[in-house]
C-alpha cells in the first residue's frame, strides 16, 4: 500500500555519505520504499569530505541509518562502535545502523550480490568465476563463499588475484589460462565495458558456453557488451541493477526491521536509469568496484 509521506517531528532521517553523491539513486530508491510501506522516514544525499566528522554527526543528529559509498567505505570503520564480521573481512562498510547512539557497520553488497544471483540460479555445485580482485570482487566473493560453489578468481595482476583467492579459499587463474566450466557462473566485477568504453570486453566471449550464467555488476549501459554477446550465444545474463536493489533492500531491513518492497524499489531504479542521459548515469559508476549507491 502506498502512503503519501508527510515530514513531521517523528520523521526519521537517513542519508548516503559519499563524494561525489549528486547522481546517487539511493535517495530515490529508499524514499520510494518508505512511501510504499508507510514508514515515516526521509533519505537524503550528503557530499562528505570529512568522514569522521560525519560519523560524529550521525550520533549528534540522531540520523537513524546511513549508506556509505566512495571514497569512505574503509575509512568509516574507524569511527564505528562495532563492525559486522563479514564487513570486517571484506574491509569495507556500506551501511551504518544507529541504535540509540551506538553505531554498527555492515556490508550489504556481499549478500546483495548473492540475492540477485540466487533469484536466477542456484550457485551450489557450480564453478563461480569472478573477474577482478578489487572491492566489488571481495564483496561478491565473501558473499558467495558460503554458497557451496567452486570459486575461481580471474585477475590480470596475479599478486592481487592470489591474495583474494587465499582469503576466500578459492583458486586463482590468469585471464589467459581460464576456460569456464560447463554450467558455470561468470561474474564481472571490473569496470571494463562501462560507459563510455562500451565496446570493451573483460573476457573473450568465444570462451563462454551457452549453458552458463553471466553476471555483470555494471548497469551503465544497462546491458554491457559482455551481456549482449553472452545472451546471443544462449547464456542467461544479469546486469548490476538487481545487486544494487538487493543490497538496498538489506539496508532497509537493517534500519527499519521491515521487509523491503523489492519490486517497487527495482521499478523506480529501472525507470530512473532508462531516462538518464549517459553522461549523468556514468557518474554513478566511476568505480563499480566500490560505488554501489
Amino acid at each position: 500500500m502506498k502512503h503519501d509521506p508527510a515530514i513531521d517531528a517523528q520523521t526519521r532521517l537517513f542519508a548516503v555519505f559519499g563524494n561525489p553523491v549528486a547522481h546517487s539513486l539511493s535517495p530515490l530508491m529508499h524514499n520510494r520504499a518508505f512511501q510504499q510501506v508507510g514508514y515515516n522516514g526521509v533519505y537524503v544525499a550528503m557530499c562528505i569530505k570529512d568522514i569522521q566528522a560525519a560519523v560524529a554527526a550521525v550520533r549528534c543528529l540522531a540520523i537513524k541509518g546511513v549508506s556509505v559509498t566512495v571514497p569512505h567505505k574503509t575509512a568509516v570503520m574507524a569511527g564505528l562502535d562495532q563492525v559486522d564480521p563479514m564487513a570486517a573481512e571484506i574491509g569495507a562498510v556500506n551501511t551504518i545502523v544507529n541504535q540509540n547512539g551506538r553505531l554498527g557497520g555492515y556490508n550489504t553488497d556481499a549478500l546483495g550480490a548473492v540475492g540477485a544471483l540466487k533469484a536466477m540460479v542456484d550457485p551450489a555445485g557450480r564453478e563461480i568465476a569472478i573477474l577482478g580482485a578489487g572491492g566489488a570482487a571481495r564483496a561478491v566473493g565473501f558473499g558467495l563463499a558460503g554458497e557451496k560453489g567452486r570459486l575461481v578468481i580471474v585477475n590480470r595482476t596475479a599478486t592481487n588475484g592470489k591474495r583474494l583467492a587465499d582469503k576466500l579459499g578459492a583458486v586463482y587463474c590468469s585471464p589467459e589460462d581460464f576456460r569456464p566450466a560447463e554450467g558455470g557462473i561468470l561474474i564481472n566485477t571490473t569496470p571494463v565495458g562501462m560507459w563510455p568504453h562500451v565496446d570493451a570486453l573483460p573476457f573473450p566471449v568465444e570462451r563462454l558456453r551457452p549453458d552458463m550464467m553471466v553476471m555483470d555488476i555494471i548497469y551503465n549501459p544497462l546491458q554491457s557488451r559482455l551481456l549482449r554477446e553472452a545472451a546471443d550465444i544462449g547464456c542467461r545474463v544479469l546486469n548490476g541493477i538487481p545487486m544494487f536493489v538487493h543490497q538496498g533492500a538489506l539496508q532497509f531491513k537493517l534500519w527499519t526491521g521491515k521487509q523491503a518492497p523489492l519490486a517497487a524499489m527495482l521499478e523506480v531504479v529501472q525507470k530512473a536509469l532508462s531516462r538518464q542521459p549517459k553522461q549523468t548515469a556514468a557518474d554513478l559508476q566511476k568505480d563499480p568496484a566500490d560505488d554501489r549507491h
